[in-house]
């Protein structure tokens, strides 16, 4: 099964490819790798076979992925529905901590009015406060913290 983003992780940097090679280590078709040919990647030279080297086929691919990504600022969530960076609606969310250390942030979106989800330090929570007005909430019960079962056991 071919995978959405390559991991330029997976490229040996001391090593040449040609093409067919770079789908197999992919898991992508050839004509995929000459796409990135023509879009910029650059070839050791213009002959047959294609050879690419290793360290340009990574700086390649950690290039592109650095192009789609959209950080979000202190006080912003992201918003899959959107694909960008929002400040929630209201300067509302709610927070309920998941560990002792690690918070969940939950805000609605300003547009589509869907809920965004961010997870942040409880340490640097103070800067999310000075921006969002922030309510603390208990986090729900795990099933194992229950006192009676769940509706789906036998036990009775």
């Amino acid at each position: 099964m071919a995978k959405r983003r390559p991991n330029y992780r997976q490229v040996k940097i001391h090593r040449s490819y040609t093409v067919e090679e770079i789908a197999c280590l992919f898991g992508i078709h050839k004509n995929t790798v000459r796409a990135w040919v023509k879009a910029g990647l650059p070839t050791s030279d213009g002959k047959r076979p294609m050879l690419i080297l290793g360290v340009d086929l990574a700086a390649f691919l950690q290039a592109r992925r650095a192009k789609h990504k959209q950080p979000c600022k202190a006080g912003e969530f992201y918003c899959f529905r959107c694909r960008s960076p929002k400040a929630p609606a209201g300067a509302m969310a709610d927070c309920w901590p998941v560990t002792y250390k690690i918070g969940h942030l939950q805000a609605l979106c300003p547009d589509c009015y869907c809920t965004m989800n961010r997870r942040v330090n409880l340490a640097k929570l103070v800067d999310f406060h000075r921006i969002l007005a922030i309510t603390f909430t208990k986090a729900p019960d795990q099933v194992s913290n229950r006192i009676q079962p769940t509706v789906n056991s036998d036990l009775r």
